[in-house]
């Protein structure tokens, strides 16, 4: 497997990957491949924390970081995180995780967050975002709204997110 900044010929593939993603989820609103889309288009996206997997030059998933804000902090949020049906359940999600939350920690940013499932989203470290002082803008459970912290030293935070506009969360 191949971890790679997403490239400008990958688009349409990504669009089609989130799309077929999402179709069988259970928690999704069906637009998803959309919000790419528009995420790229807009001033919270950042290129090199848009990544493909590709398995034997197929593309098979693929994860987007944006910026976001609490209180005047930057945060990242994760979000979609996208694997083919035909390649789920082996590992390529959590290694798009991984290697994104690396990249994100070369670029300074202390804090991850994801809207996700309790079961998935703490293997790879997140935890209820509440214990970093990082609210949701809407009600949701506490175990699905989740933060990674990246650096070890970040102070916490003392407020509500704020999603990139492209999301439509006000």
């Amino acid at each position: 497997m191949l971890i790679r900044k997403e490239e400008p010929k990958d688009c349409e593939t990504v669009y089609s990957v989130v799309k077929a993603a999402f179709e069988s989820a259970e928690h999704a609103d069906g637009n998803e491949h959309d919000l790419v889309n528009a995420l790229r288009k807009g001033s919270s996206f950042i290129p090199d924390l848009s990544l493909v997997a590709e398995i034997d030059g197929e593309i098979a998933g693929h994860i987007m970081f944006t910026k976001a804000a609490v209180g005047h902090d930057t945060v990242l949020a994760l979000a979609p995180l996208s694997v083919l049906p035909a390649y789920q359940r082996r590992g390529i999600g959590m290694s798009l995780i991984r290697e994104g939350h690396r990249i994100a920690e070369k670029l300074g940013y202390a804090y991850s967050i994801v809207l996700g499932s309790e079961k998935y989203y703490p293997k790879a470290g997140y935890v209820p975002a509440d214990r970093f002082g990082i609210r949701p803008p809407f009600d949701v459970p506490r175990e699905n709204f989740m933060a990674f912290k990246m650096k070890r030293d970040a102070p916490p935070l003392c407020g509500v997110m704020k999603y990139a506009e492209e999301f439509g969360i006000e």
